[in-house]
């Protein structure tokens, strides 16, 4: 009975994001029905100790980098640098590429470092303007900047900075370049089934005569007659944040140290802070800053105008964003404490090999609790020296144990209640019920790939 209550909650969560409703009100509606029907009388101290406190550590920690990333966002918009770019773009490589260019874009900013919800903010307009120009339907955006950032650069390609890939080397004390052939045979096959499975539906929609679309929302505002600026200085603002990205990452430890202890004359105690743990929080900030301040300085003329306007726009975009996600997170927080989410876990402990055993129980665990690096930590938190006794016992290089963890976290993370889908959604415009099929097509994709690179090892020993 506990884990379908569990079970319960997270359809109860997975019905109302795709019916398009909001999952700021249902998130905690789900988790807190679960805990009524687990034990009455915890269902107060658990929305306050648990679901508020994870929500709004998360908001602490996350909404500059969403606020920032929005409106980096809104001024790559506004400025016509999108334009500049993807009218460029179009000259280089034709409008049957669109789709490719926008995941390698996604790509180039996941790999370098960048947030996965500030590539959703950043990538947009440019999506936007790309899939106009070139009459693809707007419904196809999501999948594709889910398949440039939410899949192969965010837990496959060996050295990617992101969480998902750092977190199992906590745990197996491997490194972000563990299982690198691996990596690449997982990425290769996600990026070619993505990509077919993207130009089918596109071929499918133009045999249908379906073009971008009309009367749609979240549109991209850049002036019809508004002067392109070149092509380099528009692109320069982009991987000027990929790039300042991974300096602050290094300059920061530098400057601060391992902990930093703030003493203020009004303050009565210092506030010692963790400065490991928020290295690359500050660092995405610090680069989003440079990058909206270059585009402020080379493109104030076309943006001026508008700047009020499109900046409240971004905050009311980032609030709504931020705490989607936040919500989510809460809700996560919640399940992961009822009794039959540790029935689960246990469960799935059977399961004889060690690498499916791992890929199974880290991707289930990620789609309940709707987060890759959540699912992933509490799976590893739990079972992770359980893994490694059976790995060792298989002799199964702990390299290997790394990659699979990490690309399942990326695998079924992203059903209906995710955190980063209703935010992609959200920024682009579209509802669950006109873009969510195809991205949860990549998301079945994504979860392929885990198994393609289990077989892969098995049949050739390669890591």
């Amino acid at each position: 009975m506990s884990v379908i209550i569990a079970l319960a909650a997270l359809a109860l969560l997975m019905l109302a994001a795709y019916r398009g409703y909001s999952v700021i009100l249902f998130a905690p509606i789900a988790a807190l029905g679960a805990v009524l029907l687990t034990d009455p009388s915890a269902v107060a101290p658990a929305f306050t100790g648990v679901f508020m406190e994870k929500m709004v550590g998360f908001i602490k920690l996350y909404f500059p980098v969403f606020l920032l990333g929005a409106v980096f966002g809104k001024l790559i918009e506004l400025s016509g640098f999108s334009r500049s770019i993807v009218a460029a773009a179009i000259r280089l490589l034709g409008t049957r590429q669109a789709m490719l260019v926008i995941v390698l874009v996604c790509a180039l900013l996941t790999y370098g470092g960048v947030s996965l919800f500030v590539v959703v903010f950043a990538v947009y307009p440019f999506a936007a303007e790309m899939f106009r120009q070139s009459n693809i339907p707007k419904r196809l955006i999501p999948a594709t900047i889910a398949l440039g950032a939410f899949s192969f650069t965010m837990d496959a390609l060996p050295g990617t900075p992101q969480i998902q890939n750092i977190i199992p080397s906590t745990f197996f004390n491997t490194t972000a370049w563990a299982a690198p052939w691996l990596g690449l045979i997982g990425s290769i096959f996600v990026v070619c089934a993505g990509m077919l499975f993207l130009q089918r539906q596109r071929n499918k929609a133009q045999a249908a005569g379906e073009g971008y679309g009309t009367d749609l929302r979240n549109e991209p505002e850049t002036a019809p007659d508004i002067k392109l600026p070149n092509p380099w200085i528009a692109l320069s603002p982009l991987l000027a944040v990929g790039i300042m990205n991974l300096l602050f990452t290094q300059w920061i430890p530098q400057w601060y140290g391992k902990t930093h202890s703030l003493a203020l004359p009004g303050m009565a105690a210092p506030v010692t802070t963790d400065i490991a743990k928020l290295t690359a929080i500050w660092a995405v900030q610090a680069a989003l800053l440079v990058g909206i301040i270059m585009v402020l300085v080379f493109g104030f003329q076309a943006i001026r105008g508008k700047l009020a306007e499109g900046s409240r726009s971004a905050v009311g975009g980032s609030l709504l964003a931020a705490m989607n996600t936040a919500s989510e997170y809460g809700f996560g927080a919640v399940i992961a404490s009822l009794p039959g989410f540790l029935v689960l876990a246990d469960w799935l402990k059977s399961i004889p090999n060690p690498l499916v055993n791992e890929a199974v129980t880290v991707t289930l665990l990620a789609g309940i609790t709707g987060s890759a690096s959540g699912g992933m930590s509490i799976a590893l938190a739990a079972m992770a020296n359980d893994f490694i006794a059976a790995a060792h016992a298989a002799n199964i290089p702990l390299e290997v144990m790394h990659r699979v963890a990490a690309m399942a976290s990326g695998g079924m993370d992203t059903l209906p209640h995710n955190g980063a889908v209703i935010t992609l959604l959200a920024v682009t415009g579209l509802t669950h019920r006109e873009a969510y099929k195809d991205i949860f097509c990549i998301t079945l994709i994504k979860t392929l790939a885990v198994f393609v690179v289990i077989g892969t090892f098995y049949a050739t020993g390669i890591v």
